[in-house]
């Protein structure tokens, strides 16, 4: 803790870095996922294979892929936007599962009584099926968001600075303080962010019971 108060300018300056560059990507995935999940749940056909390709995405192993964007996208080797590129992939290759699984959660029945009653496609989509599968996104959004700023710990390795740093700066230093600043400072950010989320889900869905999602411990 003395160490972690002597420091904090740059401890408050590492995590303000680690959650732009994990709110960034969170934002841009869910984004691109929405749209992918809700035509992969009315098209059975290509559904598998849209999952199938999120999977293989998210397989690619991280540090190579940090490696890879440079030459890929034009961008300097140690640029944010490599990570904030990279984990967006990330983030889209989880969501789509989890927002193909929302939209395919909404009941028939409801669609046809919207389309009954007059609601256009969009407005079926907007006013009904976004609101029904607003829990199940979220519950996806929240396990994007762990992943994410676990993630972002690996831009550290090539020299982009965020709470990471204290991870390769401590094992080079060999100083275990400096370390466990790091692992608690993820921890505790992944700890807000999750927090953060469930409070707008509650503002948003005030009807639903937002409850952690399985497996996902922070």
């Amino acid at each position: 803790m003395t160490w972690a108060w002597d420091n904090r300018e740059q401890v408050i300056d590492l995590t303000l870095t680690h959650a732009w560059l994990s709110a960034v990507p969170m934002l841009l995935g869910f984004v691109i996922a929405l749209p992918v999940g809700w035509y992969a749940s009315r098209h059975r056909r290509l559904r598998g294979s849209l999952l199938s390709l999120g999977s293989i995405l998210y397989s690619i192993p991280s540090l190579p892929l940090f490696v890879i964007l440079p030459g890929v996208i034009g961008t300097g080797f140690l640029s944010p936007l490599n990570v904030v590129v990279a984990l967006t992939i990330y983030a889209a290759a989880i969501m789509v599962r989890s927002a193909t699984d929302a939209f395919t959660s909404v009941s028939p029945a409801v669609l046809d009584a919207a389309t009954a009653t007059g609601y256009s496609s969009r407005q079926r989509g907007l006013g009904v099926e976004l609101p029904l599968a607003g829990p199940v996104l979220l519950a996806g959004l929240r396990v994007v968001s762990v992943s994410t700023v676990s993630l972002v710990s690996v831009g550290a390795l090539i020299g982009v600075s965020n709470l990471g740093s204290f991870f390769t700066d401590g094992y080079r230093r060999d100083f275990m303080t400096e370390i466990l600043v790091g692992v608690v400072g993820i921890v505790v950010l992944a700890l807000v962010f999750d927090a953060v989320l469930v409070l707008i889900g509650r503002l948003l869905m005030p009807w639903a019971s937002l409850t952690r999602p399985a497996g996902v411990e922070t």
